[in-house]
């Protein structure tokens, strides 16, 4: 999938949900309370932050999108900093005042990035002063093309049928990050973006990946949802949408630094793109990038527009990348579905040089896709002995996915790669070195569906042990 960036500036899109303000205090620790076992954090920064349904509309404005933001908030100076904070950005806020609660207010505690501590000041809403934001619903729909409703479980939100209803009537894409245990209020939504354990919540444990479908298609069918949007932290998303393959997106991630409002990027990149007239697909891809970004930031980030088209400008297919196997299963199905030729190669891969580069770079040349599946540790030290792997199997995979000539990798704990040669049924088998064409492991599996074996060069006196033993010799 070639990704772009759009045009954020073509669509509008209203939030409402539960707007509230994230405040950071930070500061040093160098001692322990003698009152409690607890540290003593000398302050010396403050920072509020919008958070809630307010970072989701920070983070549309950001990009360039028109949006208008509804909430409920209180009679207090915090009330005051979120809209002046929020106006600044471009923000159109609507925020409702109720006398009797305050601005909902998360306080972090940080120290050397850490955070220590987080207390909450909140009363929720009830149905009567959630009513508030049901009236000025109806009035800020002209011209709306995407209605977020970004719920924190606050109160602010309250009779989503008729939320739901209203928007839909008009054309109105309705995106929902939902909260509970019961998803039957969002009914007739156009997408839900819950996270794994929200998803799980509802419909019960996903053992597996084919789980994860059949639950997810389920639960589309019961609530009459166009689409659902999985989000499952390290190993990145799943959009199910009816009557299509399911697309799952490996993580982008670099460093997991502070997952706080990343969920709020989903959305609201999400909203943006499909606003500006992306097809949803895309804008999923969109948002995974995005959230890759965000989550190493520390705490509530709103990414620029700028900042995703540098992150989006190396990233050619959003479904790449480490896999597991069902994982890469559904993303062959796909490429098949494209016409791809599926290539896969085997082996340790314990440390990288420039004949595996090489070698690589002739798989990838014999078909459209290359799959690399390594041997995970154990395999390797019953194949290698003691001592090795010398690099563990996350490092191995994650330098092997950063080559340009890698589409996929996926591991594997047997000591030879036959069981994935069935499942996978790649088009071509490839080995390196001085194998003849009969000798390669899998070479009958492979010619027996009709695929084809090839053997080919390696640059010569480089191998991984060779480099291993020399390091090893004393100088």
């Amino acid at each position: 999938m070639k990704l772009s960036l759009p045009d954020f500036s073509r669509g509008r899109v209203l939030v409402l949900g539960d707007v509230m303000l994230d405040r950071y205090w930070t500061g040093t620790t160098a001692r322990i309370s003698p009152e409690a076992p607890v540290p003593v954090v000398s302050i010396d920064g403050l920072e509020d932050r919008p958070g809630g349904a307010a970072n989701v509309a920070l983070n549309v404005a950001t990009l360039g999108t028109a949006v208008s933001l509804c909430g409920l908030v209180g009679a207090d100076a915090n009330a005051g900093i979120l809209e002046s904070t929020l106006a600044a950005a471009g923000v159109d806020c609507h925020l409702s005042v109720v006398q009797s609660k305050p601005t909902i207010t998360k306080l972090r505690v940080l120290s050397r990035h850490q955070q220590l501590l987080r207390l909450d000041f909140e009363q929720r809403f009830d149905a009567h002063e959630a009513q508030l934001l049901q009236d000025d619903l109806a009035r800020r729909l002209t011209g709306v093309s995407v209605l977020v409703l970004s719920d924190y479980a606050k109160g602010s939100l309250h009779d989503y049928p008729a939320m739901i209803a209203l928007a839909r009537a008009r054309g109105i894409s309705v995106l929902i990050d939902p909260k509970g245990r019961d998803f039957s209020p969002y009914r007739g939504a156009t997408l839900l973006t819950p996270n794994l354990s929200e998803f799980e919540a509802v419909v019960g444990p996903c053992v597996d990946e084919a789980s994860l479908i059949d639950k997810g298609h389920a639960l589309m069918r019961e609530l009459a949802m166009s689409a659902l949007l999985i989000t499952r932290s390290e190993q990145g998303m799943t959009l199910l949408r009816q009557d299509e393959e399911p697309l799952h997106l490996p993580t982008h991630a670099r460093e997991v630094f502070d997952v706080t409002g990343a969920g709020d990027t989903v959305i609201s990149v999400l909203a943006a793109a499909l606003a500006s007239g992306q097809d949803l697909a895309t804008a999923v891809a969109l948002s995974n990038v995005a959230a890759g970004v965000v989550v190493g930031k520390l705490g509530t980030y709103a990414i620029s527009a700028e900042e995703l088209a540098v992150a989006i400008a190396p990233v050619e297919r959003a479904e790449d990348g480490v896999l597991n196997v069902e994982q890469l299963q559904v993303a062959l199905r796909a490429a098949r579905l494209r016409g791809e030729r599926i290539v896969m190669t085997n082996g340790c891969f314990d440390i990288l040089h420039a004949g595996h580069v090489s070698y690589l770079q002739q798989a990838r040349a014999q078909g459209d896709r290359l799959i690399v599946a390594v041997n995970d540790d154990a395999s390797i030290t019953r194949l290698k002995g003691d001592g090795r792997p010398i690099n563990h199997l996350a490092r191995r995979m994650a330098v092997l996915a950063g080559l340009k000539s890698v589409d996929w990798v996926v591991p594997f704990s047997d000591d030879t790669p036959e069981a994935l040669l069935h499942l996978f049924r790649p088009d071509i088998l490839v080995k390196g070195g001085d194998y003849q064409v009969d000798g390669v492991v899998g070479a009958d599996i492979v010619r027996a569906y009709g695929g084809e074996v090839k053997v080919l060069g390696l640059v010569p006196q480089l191998s991984t042990t060779a480099i291993v033993d020399k390091i090893r010799q004393p100088q």
